[in-house]
């Protein structure tokens, strides 16, 4: 079975809820759309699972951009096999509980479909096998948690949160894109079983420092290490089921996950000791003091998962197998109790109304059942014994006692890793003490609290459960898991190691004790400590990065206002001097090296179109104020570029031209027509002559690269696509070849902006209100019959004419000139034709409905196209072809190509009929708003 589905099912059941939305469907059956596909992958992730379980690696590889090293490559060992079912597990309970959390009037469908991207995306990190596949899905992680921090968009923290926690994860993830372009450049290859493969190379390459550096600011700002933990705290503002998904499973666990990935290829030298078990044990502690010191429920749970990603990164950082054994086993502990605190401290909110531990206390009394839950997760939190968070934090201990890199001040490990203990039980101990006991509540908004419906606590009784039986019986519930995904982590055989409860009075279990009885004692003294931490100076990050913020919008607008002065003029001028500058460093460094290619000869037709491209060009420039009179020199230009074409036999250029000019020309007479009818002198000398100056330089500039282009004697790759257009492609018409065979991704990438762009000038023009002029620029009426019978007479039959000559253009495109662009701009034309003739209101009375479906309709096409190729094992957009033998017509050519070329002509037609006849809709309105 296919593996690629493990990642591309979340991504399809996103689309569902929105429709089950959109269809009314009750809240139930939108949770069922919403958890569909999940529970399938989850089914499908079982089914890959019982082979890794064996000892195998799942690999599936789709090859995509292999000559970027860009392949869709995926694979499932243990570790990848643990973060998905973290992934999809814990993320369809948090679907169930999110259908109860959730209010009647909050639009849960494009919650469920933000929780599934994120889902998808975080899918694709754990199983990419690719590592620049693996940035594309890490940078996907970033987007999707920003949709769902911010999901509550009409409150000022959410959107702040939101912005906060993609600007600091962004530009990490861009620290991590640099990271791996060098991997890849060190190892040859961005494949992951390569890269793991050549942990040697790596380490003894001169670029180890700096590809350190960058991999670990991703993960560090992923997974809020000390200095980036700022922003995890400030996504509390999303809802409770995302926070409980984002801080257990998702998103801060990604940057765990690389290291455990990579930590074959980077690990085991000095420098990662000092800079990752550094911030890990910085982290550890920054985290687990502050923690106490919230009093916001989910704040205090927002540090904790700080602190216990920091004891994840410093055990990632001993450099020490049995380290990172327990790092992983702690990932799997700290992921079942933080969900299930958190959706417990969703139910509290959801129930009183308040996360303020000041006012919410003696719950117990009303909640039992929860509080019960609520107390066994954050003992697990504690590390108390029988519960799984003993068993790793007991092996956290151990590990510190036995890394000996720091010399004579070993020690600091050991007594930062109980101190942070210390403080890990304190803030447990306030959860359970100061929420469900500690007296009455206090002026809750929603009083007498009650126990949530039935069904919202089966997600944190399935976790809690977790807990124990993991805490009780670990050899029988979590060994096996953890063995695989320790196995996959360290890249080899594993060390020796016991899962058990009891391992005798050692100095690991003194630590737990120092810890517990620590933790109380600093409890039983939180009063003081309070009243300590108000006298401190506050430093709020939220304020600093605002302010930081504010300040660069301060500094853009400056910036803005200054080139911004509404005059299209000086926008162009800046433009074109940013050119000429390019133009002029390029350009005068190779000017004096002289091409070897001999020069064509001159003759008259030649001189007579380069003479009549000045003259055209200059009279545009001369009479551009004389609007229809300046749009005739210019299809001049473009006409006599045309004839250049043929002159040089490039008939499909040539025919593009043509069409490109006729669309352009209709263009501008539309736009022209509702400009002003006369415009005022305002250029003086100085402006004069600096746009002199820079007309001299962009030109001469172009016109000295174009020669030295030109006489330059480069190698060229025409011959390779001469030999191959017919044995590769099975077209004559080379350029047709390239255009939908050899660079056909290049020609999907521009059909996707020509329907962008279409959409987007659609989008402008749509709302618009614009009169008609009534008078042209010498105050003559327009004529009131807006549509001439000579005009209509004439376009009717040219319609049917036309759309022949398109649909034969078309046909003979791949070996004739032709093809689906040029008979995509020849129908457009057509239909453009009749729109002028005959009127928007007699076009839409047999052509129902708008164009955004056709350009929809044609990028699908192309990509499906290409989307074939990978299921007969080639690349992203391979054509086949074959022959054929019809009757009558005899043999006949049949290739794939030609479907890409649908949609190719589909986007076009659409994506020109959404500009020209919505910019020709708006003289539909006379001076008084009535309607032409």
């Amino acid at each position: 079975m296919n593996l690629g589905f493990l990642v591309l099912l979340p991504f399809l059941g996103a689309v569902l809820p929105p429709l089950a939305e959109r269809w009314r469907f009750s809240r139930p059956a939108l949770s069922w759309a919403a958890a569909a596909l999940p529970l399938v992958a989850l089914g499908l992730l079982w089914f890959h699972g019982r082979r890794v379980f064996s000892g195998e690696t799942v690999r599936q590889f789709v090859p995509w951009m292999p000559d970027l090293g860009l392949n869709l490559a995926f694979r499932l060992d243990g570790l990848a096999l643990l973060f998905s079912l973290l992934v999809l597990g814990i993320g369809l309970l948090i679907i169930l509980y999110a259908r109860y959390y959730l209010s009647a009037n909050e639009k849960a469908g494009r919650f469920y479909a933000f929780l599934l991207l994120f889902m998808g995306a975080m899918m694709g990190v754990v199983t990419s096998n690719n590592l620049l596949l693996l940035v594309v899905f890490w940078e996907l992680t970033s987007l999707s948690s920003f949709l769902l921090i911010g999901f509550w968009y009409h409150q000022t923290d959410a959107r702040k949160g939101a912005r906060m926690a993609l600007s600091v994860t962004g530009m990490g993830g861009l620290a991590l894109l640099a990271g791996v372009i060098l991997i890849g450049q060190v190892v040859g290859s961005y494949s992951l079983d390569d890269v793991l493969a050549s942990g040697d190379l790596i380490r003894g390459h001169a670029l180890y420092p700096l590809i350190l550096c960058l991999v670990l600011l991703g993960v560090f700002t992923k997974s809020a290490q000390f200095p980036f933990h700022f922003w995890l705290p400030h996504a509390m503002s999303a809802p409770t089921p995302v926070s409980a998904y984002l801080h257990s499973a998702t998103m801060v666990k990604a940057g765990v996950f690389l290291l455990a990935r990579l930590y074959p290829a980077l690990s085991g030298t000095d420098l990662w000791f000092f800079l990752v078990t550094g911030a890990g044990l910085a982290t550890l502690l920054w985290g687990a003091i502050w923690a106490l010191f919230q009093h916001d429920l989910k704040g205090l749970l927002a540090y904790s998962t700080i602190s216990h990603l920091g004891l994840i990164t410093m055990l990632f950082g001993l450099n020490a197998q049995l380290a990172a054994v327990a790092g992983v086993f702690h990932i799997i502990n700290h992921a079942t109790f933080k969900a299930s605190l958190f959706m417990a401290a969703g139910i509290i909110d959801h129930e009183t109304g308040t996360r303020d531990m000041r006012r919410i206390n003696g719950l117990w009394k009303y909640m039992p059942y929860t509080a019960v839950l609520a107390m066994v997760a954050s003992a697990a939190m504690a590390g108390v014994p029988l519960l799984n968070g003993f068993l790793s934090k007991e092996m956290f201990f151990a590990e510190t006692l036995d890394s000996g890199q720091l010399g004579s001040l070993s020690w600091i490990l050991p007594l930062g890793a109980v101190l942070g203990g210390v403080f890990s039980v304190a803030y447990s101990a306030r959860f359970i003490h100061d929420v469900f006991f500690n007296g009455e509540p206090i002026d809750l908004p929603k009083y007498p609290p009650h126990e949530p419906p039935r069904y919202m606590k089966v997600p944190v009784e399935v976790l809690v459960a977790l807990c124990l039986a993991v805490g009780v019986f670990p050899s029988l519930t979590v060994a096996a898991l953890l063995e695989v995904a320790a196995r996959a982590t360290l890249g080899g055989t594993l060390p020796d190691y016991h899962l058990t409860i009891w391992h005798g009075f050692n100095v690991p279990l003194m630590m737990s004790i120092v810890a517990l009885v620590g933790g109380v004692l600093v409890y039983s003294q939180r009063l003081r400590l309070f009243a300590l931490n108000d006298r401190l100076p506050r430093l709020d990050a939220k304020l600093v990065f605002e302010a930081r913020m504010q300040s660069l919008a301060r500094w853009s607008a400056t910036v803005s206002n200054t080139l911004r002065n509404g005059s299209l003029q000086s926008y162009t001028a800046w433009l074109l001097m940013v050119v000429a500058l390019v133009l002029v460093t390029s350009v005068t460094r190779d000017l004096l090296a002289g091409g070897d290619r001999d020069m064509l000869p001159l003759d008259g037709v030649a001189l007579l179109c380069g003479g009549m491209l000045i003259v055209a060009a200059i009279l545009t420039t001369v009479l551009h104020r004389h609007r229809m009179t300046a749009i005739m020199c210019l299809s001049v230009v473009g006409l006599v570029v045309s004839l250049m074409f043929v002159r040089f036999s490039a008939p499909d250029l040539a025919l593009t031209q043509l069409s490109v000019e006729v669309v352009t020309i209709l263009l501008l007479m539309l736009a022209m027509y509702f400009l002003p009818v006369r415009t005022r002198r305002e250029s003086s000398m100085p402006r004069i002559g600096r746009d002199v100056v820079l007309s001299l330089l962009v030109g001469g500039g172009v016109g000295i690269l174009a020669f030295m282009m030109m006489t330059s004697g480069v190698d060229s790759i025409s011959p390779f696509f001469l030999e191959n257009a017919k044995p590769g492609g099975g077209g004559t018409n080379v350029v047709n070849v390239i255009l939908v065979d050899f660079r056909g991704f290049d020609t999907f990438g521009e059909i996707i902006v020509l329907g962008i762009a279409g959409m987007g000038i659609y989008a402008l023009l749509k709302d618009l209100e614009l009169y008609s002029p009534q008078t042209d620029s010498l105050g003559r009426p327009w004529a009131k019959d807006a549509h001439p019978l000579i005009l209509v007479t004439i376009s009717r039959p040219l319609l049917p004419l036309a759309l022949m000559i398109s649909v034969y253009i078309f046909l003979r495109g791949h070996n004739l000139p032709g093809g689906g662009f040029i008979a995509g701009l020849i129908t457009s034309v057509a239909l453009v034709l009749q729109y002028v003739a005959s009127g928007v209101a007699w076009m839409h009375r047999r052509i129902p409905g708008d164009y955004h479906p056709v350009v929809a309709l044609g990028v699908l096409l192309a990509g499906f196209t290409g989307v074939g190729a990978w299921y007969f094992g080639h690349p992203f957009l391979t054509s086949a072809f074959w022959h054929v033998h019809w009757p009558v017509v005899g043999e006949f050519e049949v290739a794939t190509a030609m479907l890409f070329d649908t949609g190719v002509f589909l986007t076009v037609v659409g994506a020109t009929l959404l500009i020209l006849a919505n910019l020709g809709k708006l003289s539909l309105l006379d001076d008084k708003g009535g309607a032409r």
